[in-house]
């Protein structure tokens, strides 16, 4: 019974104890708190009002670049419209807004499209310019790129030598390109033009018998390849003869 007393203070201290280093850790964090509070509080708040601000702004921005491709839309279906109807002065001045547009493709079919009208207005010079700054900004879709380079080429084909021509469509001028019958027209051109009937001949074989090829090409391109002596109607049948023609642009590179 001694002992059992003896131990009952001994108890009651380690609780009291217990106790008095629990409400010293409760007041150390509590007083960590505050620091931290103290210190990081204006940081953390400032982060979430950012936060929330580049959320709002986010927002703001999506909503806004659609309304601004709506408005874009709008301007570039005006200009279809008057082009139409053959207003081509009605359809230069819907084109203006879009011709800094932000969006890079109704940018890009704005400064062609004025650049077609340009042509079709007999001002060559302007169309010219028109097209090549379209194929100078790299910022633009390489499609529109490329139509421009054709629509440039053909609106100076006159005045180029032909193996300007070559030199610039070549790269075009194969079949699975999409604009094979354009760019391989010219080129097969330009090689009669230097000629060279044994790569212009085989080319425009290749053409005549393109299904992807413009029916009008395809017309043009079979009598032109029977007058150089091929049978594009033979070839489409023949996988032997046809095969070497899809080297033809690159036989002529070798060959220049």
């Amino acid at each position: 019974m001694a002992k059992d007393k003896d131990k009952a203070p001994e108890k009651q201290t380690d609780r009291s104890e217990q106790v008095f280093l629990r409400e010293v850790d409760e007041a150390v964090r509590e007083d960590q708190l505050k620091t931290f509070a103290t210190r990081y509080g204006i940081w953390i708040f400032a982060a979430v009002i950012i936060g929330l601000g580049s959320l709002a702004g986010w927002i703001f921005y999506q909503n806004n670049q659609s309304e601004d491709s709506g408005l874009r839309s709008e301007e570039y279906v005006a200009a279809i419209d008057s082009i139409r109807q053959n207003n081509l002065d009605g359809a230069a001045k819907a084109l203006e807004p879009l011709m800094e547009a932000e969006q890079a493709g109704y940018r890009a079919a704005a400064q062609v499209l004025q650049a077609n009208i340009a042509l079709e207005k007999n001002d060559p010079k302007k169309a010219i310019e028109g097209y090549g700054k379209v194929i100078a900004d790299e910022s633009l879709p390489q499609p529109f790129r490329d139509l421009a380079l054709i629509r440039k080429t053909a609106a100076e084909f006159d005045t180029l030598k032909p193996q300007q021509v070559v030199d610039r469509l070549k790269q075009l001028a194969v079949p699975g390109n999409p604009w094979f019958g354009s760019a391989g027209e010219m080129v097969a051109i330009s090689y009669l033009n230097m000629d060279k009937s044994d790569l212009a001949g085989p080319l425009f074989g290749q053409l005549a018998k393109d299904d992807n090829v413009p029916a009008t090409i395809r017309s043009r391109a079979l009598q032109m390849a029977g007058v150089e002596g091929i049978d594009a109607v033979e070839l489409d049948s023949d996988d032997k003869k046809a095969a070497p023609l899809n080297a033809v642009v690159a036989e002529g590179e070798s060959k220049e």
